[in-house]
């Protein structure tokens, strides 16, 4: 084992790690006092760390425990992106709330490191360190506001859920090391090839996925989702719906296709049924919905189950299919929740979708930013969301999963009416009492960028794609 090498190919996990004890040591010393400091000490490391991610070239670490390759790089960009603007996102919000805490852009450097970890990890124990690392961090997050009853609540219940999924998971991984005596991805993969496939490891893989669903908030693993959502501050509620949702379906990924070649059929079932179960809650149980939170809970149970149909697909064209819709998906929900951070009335909150009446006619940039990504995430032409979901629907009529296919156009149709509400509500409904008129400058440049994003990307989609489809042939080497 090269110790330097190691090491220079963790070197982006590294500098989070130091830069977070660093930062913890200034909060320390000068308290809250250093809460703006912090704040931009935590975004320069988070972009520190995605860079170095970009130049570090295709390499292994730790007997090939940590893998930096085209997929690590693809993905760990979409994460840091995500919490570098959530950082904003927190600083801004607890600003406003007047609660500002310096421990907060320490949590999400944390988190970030755990999350950088599990989309480099190849190895069960790597993965296992990684994502308890995310998870014990966001735990805190969500019940960040300690003056809130449903923050806690909300911390509190995503807590114990939490804590039952990892330990399902832990069982899964300690089956598949019994029966295929490896921890190594690689290594369970040429088990599986010489030996096949024996119903020990098929538990295994079960529990397994059934751990990593409850990380992507799937059916029907979903349960905590809406109220760990509604009840988070939003700045930590677009935290676990962008970084955290990538991390733990690129971790799906590389856990699933990496080790379990072999056993395709077995786990493209388990998929298939996750998928579809989805993409249907997803769909219908947002439409009686009048809290703009837990709606945008139940739209990501409904994506994850559109980006799992790439997954089940179980072809390069899928899952290029499943990492551009994650960089989709990451981009858009980081504006609609800069635009949910906005809807400020008299100083507090508002979080209820008729608080958004008339807002076309007092804040019409606003709406515009709203109204492009809601029909974005509808899947509406000719903005990103439509491109995101061909690109999953022609993989899965490639795979030949075609009442899938079919399932999801019609799931996609139901789900654009309750988008579709919003931005009825927005444009043609009687103004309500005016949003407060400061939203800040990091919140507007946000959900600015998400927006260009979103009208803008088809120009040089080409890019995005290169990216992805790299990305994908890295899994499946």
């Amino acid at each position: 084992m090269n110790i330097q090498n190691d090491l220079y190919v963790l070197l982006p996990e590294l500098i989070l790690a130091a830069g977070a004890m660093v930062l913890l040591l200034i909060g320390a010393v000068r308290g809250d006092r250093s809460a703006n400091t912090l704040t931009i000490l935590a975004v320069l490391l988070i972009g520190a760390s995605a860079y170095l991610s970009m130049v570090i070239g295709d390499d292994t670490a730790f007997h090939g425990a940590f893998v930096m390759d085209s997929f690590a790089r693809f993905t760990k960009a979409v994460i840091l992106w995500s919490s570098a603007a959530c950082v904003l996102l927190a600083h801004r919000f607890f600003a406003d709330e007047k609660a500002e805490r310096f421990e907060l852009p320490v949590l999400i450097v944390l988190a970030s490191l755990g999350m950088s970890l599990m989309v480099s990890a190849s190895n069960f124990l790597a993965l296992y360190m990684g994502l308890e690392l995310q998870s014990l961090a966001l735990y805190v997050l969500a019940a960040f506001n300690r003056e809130s009853v449903r923050s806690s609540e909300a911390g509190l219940k995503y807590f114990v859920l939490g804590s039952l999924s990892s330990g399902m998971m832990l069982y899964g991984i300690s089956m598949i090391y019994g029966f295929a005596g490896t921890m190594d991805f690689h290594g369970v993969a040429d088990v599986i090839k010489g030996s096949g496939v024996n119903v020990g490891l098929i538990f295994g893989l079960v529990f397994l996925i059934a751990g990593l669903a409850f990380k992507i908030s799937a059916v029907p693993f979903h349960m905590w989702t809406p109220d760990v959502y509604e009840g988070s501050p939003t700045p930590i509620t677009a935290f676990l719906a962008t970084a955290s949702k990538v991390a733990s379906l690129a971790l799906v990924l590389r856990a699933i296709v990496v080790p379990f070649p072999g056993a395709f059929h077995q786990w493209q079932q388990i998929i298939i049924f996750i998928s579809v179960l989805s993409m249907a809650l997803g769909a219908f149980a947002a439409i009686g919905q009048t809290n703009i939170k837990r709606l945008m809970a139940y739209s990501s149970i409904g994506h994850m189950g559109y980006a799992l149909l790439g997954l089940a697909a179980g072809t390069q064209l899928g899952l290029r299919g499943v990492l551009f819709y994650l960089a989709f998906y990451s981009l858009t929900n980081v504006g609609v929740f800069a635009c949910i951070q906005a809807m400020r009335r008299g100083g507090q909150a508002v979080e209820d979708i008729y608080d958004l009446a008339g807002l076309a006619r007092t804040k019409p940039k606003l709406a515009f930013a709203f109204a492009a990504m809601m029909l974005s995430l509808s899947g509406l032409p000719p903005l990103a969301g439509i491109v995101a979901k061909a690109f999953i629907f022609l993989a899965a009529i490639q795979a030949h999963l075609y009442v899938l296919a079919i399932f999801g156009v019609l799931t996609s149709v139901v789900g654009a009416y309750y988008y579709l509400r919003i931005v009825k509500v927005m444009y043609f409904d009687e103004p309500a009492q005016p949003f407060d008129g400061e939203m800040g400058w990091s919140v507007a440049a946000i959900a600015s960028i998400a927006t260009a994003f979103t009208l803008l990307f088809v120009v040089r989609i080409d890019v995005l794609l290169n990216y992805a489809d790299s990305a994908a042939q890295a899994l499946l080497k």
